[in-house]
C-alpha cells in the first residue's frame, strides 16, 4: 500500500499556504462581517432543516485538495466508493476548499441568509469551525448516527474549548506543529527546543518560523512555560517580544507558509517549525531531514467535519462521518494523507498493509507523544484582531 503515500502529487494539502487562513479573516474582525451585511448571529444551537436523506441517497461533500485516498489512476476514491457500495449513498466529492478565508467567502452569503449552501458536509480548520458554531451556522449532530465516531475518537481531540464533547464537529485530521531540521545543515549542532531555534548563534539566519500566528506564538508560549490554552494578553505580548528579538538580531531567516519545505530540504534552513504531515513526506524523500518533539510540548490543530445549516442530507452526512471512524476506512485514509489520525484502534489495522505508517508517531501518536499535545485556545473577535495585528507587524506581513 506504499503507493498510496508515494503517488501523491504534492507534499500535502498544506502546500496551499495554511498561513493565509488566519489573518485575512480575523484582521477585520466583526467590522468586516458587518461590512458584508452579515449580522452577528445570536443563535448558537444551529438551525434544523428538512432532512431528505431517506429519499435522496446522496451527499455533497466539500474538502481540501490532496485530502482523500485515491487509486493508482488518481481518478477514484476507494474509501468513498466502498461507502457507496455499502450504503447506496452517492457522494458528490468536491475539492473546492483552497483556503479557509476564501471558502468562508463562498458560503457566508447563504448561511447568513438562512439558505442552503448546496453542501451537506464541509471540512474547515478549527478556528473557522469555532466561528461557524459561534454564529449558529452549523447543525448539531445526532449521536445516534455516530456510534463509531463517539466510541473511537481519540481522547486528545474530544473536548476542544470551542466545541466541548464534539456536539457540532468531528475532526478529519490532526495537524501537529513540530521542530524539523536538516542534519547536514546543523553540522553537529543539537536542536531540541524552540529556545535552540531562537538563541543558538550558530544557527543565525538559518531558522524558519511559520507565518501562521497560532503555531509560531503557541510554540513560543510553550517554550516559555505558558499554556497556549490559557494564556493572557501579557503572555502573548511576551511571546511576541521574544520573537521580535530573534528577528532583530537576524536569527530568524523568515516566516513562511508551506514553502519552508524547499528551504529545509536544500539546507537553507538548518531548523524550523514545521507541520508533521509535511515532515513525513520530507523524511521519505531526504535522509537529512528529521524532527524533534520539544519537552515543553507541541501544538496540534484540527481540520473538522461539520454539517451546514439547511443541508438537505444531514443523516447521510452523519453516516459518512461515522464511516471514517471505523478502523478500516480510517487506516486507508491515514496511509494516504499522512496527517494525525484522530481515530483510536487504527494502528493494528494500518499495520496490516503499511507497517511504516502504523509506527510513525506523526501519523499515529503514541501515548507519550499524545500527552505532549496542546491546543491554542479560542479567541474573541477583539483578541483575534489585536493578536493578528501584532503578529503581522512582527512578520512584516
Amino acid at each position: 500500500m506504499d503507493h498510496l503515500r508515494n503517488g501523491r502529487t504534492s507534499l500535502s494539502r498544506r502546500s496551499l499556504l495554511r498561513a493565509t487562513t488566519g489573518g485575512a479573516l480575523t484582521l477585520g474582525g466583526a467590522a468586516a462581517l458587518s461590512a458584508c451585511g452579515i449580522p452577528a448571529a445570536k443563535n448558537t444551537a444551529g438551525v434544523d432543516s428538512d432532512d431528505h436523506s431517506a429519499k435522496e441517497k446522496r451527499i455533497s461533500f466539500s474538502n481540501w485538495t490532496e485530502y482523500m485516498d485515491v487509486d493508482d489512476s488518481e481518478k477514484r476514491h476507494p474509501t468513498l466508493d466502498a461507502f457507496t457500495q455499502r450504503t447506496g449513498i452517492k457522494v458528490k466529492y468536491t475539492q473546492d476548499i483552497n483556503d479557509n478565508v476564501e471558502f468562508f467567502g463562498k458560503i457566508k452569503p447563504q448561511l447568513a441568509a438562512g439558505q442552503d449552501t448546496g453542501r451537506d458536509l464541509i471540512c474547515v480548520t478549527d478556528w473557522l469551525a469555532a466561528r461557524l458554531i459561534r454564529f449558529g451556522w452549523v447543525q448539531k449532530l445526532d449521536p445516534s448516527n455516530l456510534p463509531h465516531a463517539y466510541a473511537n475518537l481519540s481522547q486528545q481531540f474530544r473536548n476542544p474549548d470551542w466545541d466541548p464533547g464534539r456536539a457540532y464537529s468531528y475532526p478529519w485530521t490532526g495537524i501537529s506543529t513540530v521542530i524539523a531540521f536538516n542534519k547536514k545543515a546543523l553540522d553537529g549542532e543539537e536542536v531540541k527546543s524552540v529556545s535552540d531555534l531562537l538563541d543558538n548563534p550558530k544557527l543565525k539566519g538559518r531558522v524558519g518560523f511559520l507565518s501562521e500566528m497560532r503555531d509560531s506564538v503557541g510554540m513560543t508560549l510553550l517554550d516559555m512555560g505558558k499554556a497556549p490554552g490559557k494564556f493572557t494578553d501579557d503572555d502573548f505580548d511576551a511571546a511576541i517580544d521574544r520573537l521580535q528579538k530573534a528577528v532583530d538580531k537576524g536569527q530568524i531567516r523568515r516566516f513562511t507558509g508551506n514553502d519552508y519545505t524547499a528551504d529545509l530540504s536544500k539546507g537553507d534552513f538548518a531548523a524550523c517549525l514545521a507541520w508533521a504531515g509535511d515532515v513525513v513526506q520530507l523524511k521519505a524523500d531526504s535522509p537529512d531531514v528529521d524532527f524533534v518533539i520539544p519537552d515543553s510540548g507541541y501544538l496540534t490543530s484540527t481540520d473538522n467535519l461539520l454539517v451546514p445549516n439547511k443541508a438537505r442530507h444531514k443523516t447521510n452526512a452523519e453516516r459518512l462521518i461515522d464511516y471514517y471512524y471505523e478502523p478500516g476506512p480510517a487506516a486507508q485514509l491515514a496511509a494516504y494523507i499522512n496527517f494525525v489520525c484522530p481515530v483510536d484502534g487504527v494502528k493494528a489495522e494500518l499495520a496490516k498493509f503499511d507497517e511504516e505508517a502504523a509506527n510513525n508517531p506523526l501519523i499515529i501518536p503514541d501515548a507519550a507523544m499524545a500527552a505532549k499535545s496542546r491546543s491554542f485556545r479560542s479567541l474573541s473577535s477583539k483578541e483575534e484582531t489585536a493578536y493578528e495585528e501584532k503578529f503581522a507587524k512582527l512578520t512584516g506581513a
